[in-house]
């Protein structure tokens, strides 16, 4: 199967991503490790996930998807076989949100222990944190792919002139940079990424994950999904 690299990361997935926000929610955990298994059986191996998910539910508290893959891994043996990407910065609780330095490497650590894994391939930010400076989320990145608990560093929500800035604020201090980018995209939603994204997106060869790829549904009446593309590559929407 034909894979793409992450922008510049150096890390190569098929082009399908299965997102797992039901993981939890809809689908619990036996499900879950059959969806998984099919995933990976038929040459697929790109997980997106996050630590808030799904902290909606009733009776969640966050980390329930992350859980539930981490006991995948640990009982299929297979984390070789996938990249797994997630994500930091919704509201877990009232004081644990954002990107400052001190929450990020407390949530890294809650994210590794909950995906049972050393590392994190892909680590995202899951929203723009205009309280912290971008420096200083940047700064924290960098000390985790030093350390290796993370390979590359992306970004979802982020509008196109922020994106731009925290291009610029990793190229001057040579710093981690995002290497990807998650905004909503799909043939129903399509002005935001096309007109505000994309030219950032083009012209810093980044990555683009799009999520809510069949609008919630909307589209198709499926489950919402992800598709990967690369600007790096002669692209398409799939």
């Amino acid at each position: 199967m034909e894979k793409r690299e992450i922008g510049r990361s150096g890390i190569k997935v098929a082009p399908f991503s299965l997102g797992t926000n039901v993981f939890g929610w809809t689908i619990d955990e036996p499900a879950s490790f059959k969806i998984l298994d099919a995933y990976i059986d038929i040459g697929l191996d790109f997980i997106d996930t996050a630590d808030v998910y799904s902290k909606w539910v009733p009776g969640n508290k966050g980390g329930e998807s992350e859980s539930i893959i981490g006991n995948w891994l640990k009982k299929s043996g297979k984390r070789n076989k996938v990249i797994i990407a997630t994500k930091v910065g919704k509201p877990m609780s009232e004081d644990m949100k954002g990107l400052s330095k001190a929450y990020i490497i407390k949530a890294v650590e809650a994210s590794l222990r909950r995906l049972q894994t050393d590392y994190i391939d892909l680590y995202q930010s899951h929203d723009d944190d205009k309280t912290t400076p971008l420096l200083e989320t940047l700064e924290t990145y960098t000390k985790l792919v030093k350390e290796g608990k993370v390979r590359a560093i992306g970004a979802s929500n982020y509008s196109g002139d922020r994106l731009k800035e925290a291009i610029a604020v990793s190229k001057e201090n040579n710093l981690a940079a995002y290497q990807c980018l998650q905004p909503e995209y799909n043939l129903y939603e399509r002005e935001h990424y096309e007109k505000a994204l994309e030219p950032a997106c083009r012209e810093n060869n980044i990555g683009v994950i799009n999520y809510y790829s069949l609008a919630s549904g909307f589209l198709t009446g499926c489950l919402p999904g992800f598709i990967f593309t690369n600007w790096s590559s002669k692209t398409r929407v799939l």
